[in-house]
């Protein structure tokens, strides 16, 4: 199950590498060998415009090719954290990091 397998690779349970919480999400669903995802988002509100790592990868895989499903993705994480860049999201504390992670990893997976 992705969402069990991100959360692992963040904490780095169970035998999986601690990862960001962007590279968390690239691992749990088999992309974290995508150089271009990598390259583009990371953790620790270093993703583009300070977007949350766990939101930019998931945004990453679930592709360009329907920025519907992206759209929504997005506006439905934003419920749930507060907000999509990092800081804001940690200020708020609506969400951990790694209930960001959880979080973007749930509903990738129901995008997909």
């Amino acid at each position: 199950m992705p969402i069990e397998k991100a959360k692992k690779h963040f904490l780095g349970k169970e035998g999986h590498a601690r990862l960001n919480c962007a590279d968390a999400i690239l691992a749990a669903f088999d992309a974290l060998d995508d150089t271009t995802k990598r390259a583009l988002c990371k953790g620790s509100g270093m993703s583009p415009d300070g977007e949350c790592g766990a939101l930019c990868a998931a945004k990453a895989i679930l592709g360009k090719d329907n920025p519907d499903a992206i759209k929504a993705l997005e506006n439905e994480f934003i419920s749930l954290a507060g907000s999509n860049k990092c800081d804001e999201i940690r200020r708020l504390r609506k969400l951990s990091r790694l209930g960001c992670v959880e979080a973007a990893a749930g509903l990738l997976k129901e995008k997909k």
